[in-house]
């Protein structure tokens, strides 16, 4: 892949099928530098008239389940709107640093989810079947569905789509550096046969987004900490903030756990809201920590298009804060990734753009405030955990990673509502099947059960 800039591509809000110009214009960055699109953004005006147009064809009723699956081939396979499946993969790589392996991939897995929506809503709901005359309908719990998404990773984008499957008309605001994604589902499942007027799309400010979620029936927001927070107590928004991921190591860290760990944190560059970013354990922090950096250490630093490339890529700007940020943690915790031979967290590449290399440290205690920080690349926090610790240091985790025989806190971190999923053994965070919930019942917060009784 050629790793020249290509020329600026224009991007628009889409509205009930129309293209809107829009004169309120935002530039795109590339991570090689110099402008990647040209944004049209929707001000707050046009995003109020689209959500009355929405809602005013919003019925409820939903798609045929073969407009998924077929948008899924399409998303993976065809042109649309002018864009190859490579323009596009080119594109988000240059966009957000995520390597093209990382967007090849992607694209299997949010192909793959959209396909299994039908099983996943199956497993998810219970049997409705309550004997003759007597039965219960699950049906949207409102009309119109928001969607503030973020740019770490393509495949949250799945969520909005959901909420279609089942009925609502969806507004999507796309993350401020990947608006390629759901612009190119949506052209995918208008491609599919949904109707037009089910769905908009918004590139706009975080306020407008954030006006349509307080004006939706339903939707869901994705970002940091201080995006999210205002969020927690409206139960009509699933919120989807810092992931947290934690492992609990009690057994012998040989090889193959010290494997488990690495990858756990570095897959995908570790832009997942599931990538490992704390490991707790009873043995030997020093010995711990000092081989999960050297096993980092030896990931490639290359440009994201590269074959082989593992490591995200970010512009000299954002680089720039995060190597100021990893510093000041630093001062207060040991660098374990220094002793491997990694003093420098980020590496200037020929291309333009800025790699961020794995950074590993300590901390003396399990509840130091720097356990459980998250950064968007392979950064992990090693502290102690004692019988004395209980629960608390291993709360507050998307997923907890369990490598241990504890039955006893196998039970109370199931029973630990902060613990949103917990994994045992060698399994990686971000590993399920339809049915298992990533972070509550998806299909339950967008559906409600009605009863139906009919004459005998």
């Amino acid at each position: 892949m050629s790793t020249a800039a290509p020329a600026a591509i224009a991007l628009d809000p889409v509205v009930c099928g129309r293209r809107v110009d829009s004169s309120d214009r935002s530039a795109l960055p590339s991570v090689l530098g110099g402008v990647l699109a040209d944004v049209g953004t929707a001000p707050q005006l046009l995003a109020v008239a689209a959500l009355h147009e929405i809602r005013a064809h919003a019925d409820g009723r939903p798609p045929a389940p073969a407009v998924f699956t077929e948008a899924a081939r399409l998303f993976a396979t065809a042109v649309l709107d002018g864009e190859s499946p490579q323009e596009y993969v080119t594109r988000v790589c240059r966009s957000t640093g995520l390597t093209a392996t990382a967007v090849d991939q992607a694209i299997a897995d949010l192909t793959a989810e959209m396909s299994e929506i039908p099983e996943t809503t199956l497993a998810e709901l219970p049997a409705t079947g309550l004997g003759d005359g007597f039965d219960t309908r699950w049906v949207p719990r409102g009309r119109v569905f928001a969607a503030v998404m973020a740019s770490n990773h393509p495949v949250p984008n799945v969520s909005w789509v959901q909420a279609l499957f089942h009925g609502y008309s969806v507004l999507v605001k796309p993350g401020s550096r990947d608006p390629f994604t759901p612009a190119r589902l949506l052209a995918a499942l208008t491609a599919a046969g949904l109707p037009p007027a089910k769905a908009a799309f918004l590139p706009c400010s975080r306020q407008v987004g954030e006006l349509l979620l307080r004006e939706a029936d339903r939707g869901i927001v994705y970002g940091g900490e201080s995006a999210v927070a205002t969020w927690h107590q409206r139960e009509s928004v699933a919120v989807r903030g810092p992931g947290r991921t934690k492992a609990f190591v009690d057994a012998d860290p040989d090889d193959s756990v010290i494997e488990h760990l690495a990858m756990s944190a570095s897959f995908d560059g570790g832009t997942r809201c599931t990538n490992l970013s704390a490991v707790l354990t009873t043995g030997s922090v020093d010995d711990l920590a000092d081989r999960l950096a050297e096993r980092l250490g030896k990931l490639p630093s290359m440009p994201a298009t590269a074959d082989g490339a593992t490591l995200l890529v970010v512009s000299r700007d954002r680089a720039g804060r995060l190597r100021a940020q990893v510093a000041e943690l630093r001062r207060s915790l040991t660098d374990h990734s220094a002793r491997a031979g990694e003093s420098e967290t980020v590496v200037e590449l020929d291309d333009g753009s800025c790699l961020l290399r794995p950074v590993v440290l300590s901390a003396d205690r399990a509840g130091h405030p720097a356990v459980g920080t998250e950064l968007p690349f392979p950064f992990v926090v090693v502290a102690p955990w004692t019988e004395a610790d209980g629960v608390e240091p291993l709360r507050d985790s998307l997923v907890l990673n369990l490598l241990t025989d504890r039955e006893d806190l196998v039970e109370a971190v199931i029973r630990e509502p902060s613990i949103r999923k917990v994994t045992r053994g060698r399994v990686l965070p971000w590993t399920a099947i339809p049915g298992i919930p990533h972070d509550d019942n998806y299909t339950q917060f967008l559906l409600e059960p009605k009863g139906v009784v009919a004459q005998r």
